[in-house]
């Protein structure tokens, strides 16, 4: 099974998992046992209740394994979930003005909506680099950096990224 999980080692203590086909209702299903697979990176094996061949484990093929979200592993300030950030409104704030603006001018300073994360993408395997949000926009698709200095505000609960773009940014992704 590919593991989509930073997390992998603690899935051997879990006595049940869900099952689910497509977007079809997850099946509770009894876990006997988990490891991961020192052969294929990034991919481990559960041995589930109830399957004792072969064949009974091929017919789980293309299943996804899912987890009740109460049972997410709780993450440090600043790190989160894929799935907390897809979805989520991107806004677009203002350049950090020089002078004080008028009254008059409040709603040209207020944050714009720039479109809605679809996915993020992460650097490759053995690459260092900074995770991408992909953003759909009315504009097409622009990806922006997951960095602190960018994704100034992040509120999961409120389905909500507050970004500063750099100069130039959304142009490169039109080209």
């Amino acid at each position: 099974m590919e593991l989509f999980t930073d997390f992998p080692a603690r899935l051997s203590s879990l006595k049940s998992i869900y099952l689910r086909k497509d977007a079809g209702e997850p099946k509770r299903v009894g876990l006997q046992n988990f490891w991961i697979d020192r052969n294929h990176p990034g991919q481990g094996v559960f041995h589930f209740e109830g399957c004792g061949s072969i064949s009974e484990a091929e017919s789980l093929r293309g299943l996804d394994v899912l987890l009740p979200i109460e049972e997410r592993v709780e993450l440090p300030a600043g790190h989160y979930f894929v799935t907390d950030l897809i979805g989520c409104t991107v806004f677009e704030l203002p350049e950090i003005a020089t002078k004080l603006a008028s009254p008059a001018c409040a709603a040209e300073e207020a944050p714009r909506v720039l479109g809605t994360v679809r996915d993020v993408f992460f650097p490759g395997e053995g690459a260092t680099g900074t995770p991408l949000l992909q953003v759909e926009t009315s504009a097409g698709e622009v990806l922006i950096p997951l960095a602190e200095e960018i994704c100034t505000r992040i509120d999961v609960a409120a389905r909500r990224i507050e970004v500063r773009l750099p100069e130039g940014l959304k142009d490169l992704d039109a080209t």
